[in-house]
């Protein structure tokens, strides 16, 4: 019977090696990557601080941020010093966002009039009866109708007209255009003298007007009233307390650049 013959050994390595060296060939290049990522770009890293700069503060990177020259990336901040100092502030300290940006949204000028019209309220003793408010169109005076007028009345009595004439030194500080704007609440308004809402706050506008123009000669081309009905309220109709803050009048220093602007586009 024959014998069967053994299969002759294969020159060379393994079959094993081939995926073995393919396997270490992964990982080094995997441990590469890792070392490549670790190494940071001195070059690219200021360019994405400049960026950054561009896009939110608008201040030099080189202000920011400066190399401390290690071979390990380490960099250090320089140009606002020991931020130690900033660990006990309180929360409550800090001015809220909104306002932040609304301060920065409101025209300097209009600013500077909010400062003067303050700090005469004060001298003239008006600050508990008289609201004062800012935004990009200018100054708002806001009066209570418990001040100026009797319930579902059009006439200034006598608080009222003292408190108009208080405030009539005020317009003789500046020249701005003058807006006096009647509000009232939602409770409908139905007589022969006022239909509505509608006629009651544009008659209570008017009657300040002609009380600053008439008794105290405020310049007519500066004055306008409005009348907004019930239909602008500050709080919700809900309560008797509410209403009470809706039913007012408002007297608006305009910023000099929105009456300029509506003057319409120079030719």
């Amino acid at each position: 019977m024959a014998r069967k013959r053994k299969k002759a050994a294969q020159a060379g390595s393994p079959a094993w090696m081939a995926t073995y060296s393919d396997l270490m060939s992964l990982l080094l290049t995997f441990f590469i990557l890792l070392f490549s990522m670790s190494v940071v770009s001195e070059e690219r890293f200021r360019e994405v601080a400049e960026s950054l700069r561009m896009a939110l503060i608008g201040s030099s990177s080189d202000a920011i941020l400066d190399h401390s020259g290690n071979s390990d990336g380490d960099y250090a901040f320089e140009e606002y010093g020991d931020l130690s100092e900033f660990e006990d502030v309180d929360a409550g300290d800090l001015e809220p966002v909104e306002s932040v940006m609304l301060q920065d949204t409101v025209p300097e000028e209009v600013l500077d009039l909010y400062e003067t019209v303050t700090n005469y309220m004060q001298v003239e003793g008006l600050e508990s009866d008289i609201t004062l408010s800012r935004d990009q169109e200018g100054v708002y005076i806001d009066i209570q109708e418990a001040i100026l007028f009797d319930p579902g009345s059009a006439t200034l009595k006598t608080s009222g007209r003292e408190t108009i004439g208080s405030l009539a030194g005020l317009f003789d500080l500046f020249d701005n255009e003058i807006i006096v704007e009647g509000y009232t609440d939602d409770i409908p308004m139905s007589n022969r003298r006022f239909p509505s809402n509608w006629e009651l706050s544009v008659e209570r506008a008017v009657s300040v007007l002609r009380y600053l123009s008439e008794e105290y000669s405020v310049e007519p081309t500066r004055l306008s009233a409005r009348g907004y009905g019930e239909h602008h309220p500050v709080v919700p109709n809900d309560s008797r307390e509410n209403r009470a803050q809706n039913r007012r009048v408002n007297i608006v220093i305009v910023h000099e650049h929105r009456k300029e602007d509506t003057n319409g586009p120079e030719e």
